[in-house]
């Protein structure tokens, strides 16, 4: 698990929304799990990736699958 000061980085490419989280200011950055989660459109990876931070800035744990979250 990860937590802390985290930055979180939503691609979109070929139908699939890619999540990757790193700690603020570090170089390295981690793909989370489940990740890529199939996305329709550009439009619903923005949605998608504000549910992952509004999931992370609620300390949600890793129960809640990103394919769980996309679903929101």
């Amino acid at each position: 698990m990860i937590n802390g000061d985290l930055t979180i980085h939503t691609t979109w490419s070929e139908n699939l929304a890619h999540v990757a989280v790193q700690y603020t200011g570090a170089t390295d950055w981690y793909t989370m799990e489940g990740s890529p989660v199939p996305c329709d459109s550009e439009e619903a990876s923005r949605a998608f990736h504000q549910a992952v931070v509004e999931a992370a800035r609620g300390g949600e744990r890793a129960e809640a699958s990103l394919e769980e979250l996309f679903q929101r």
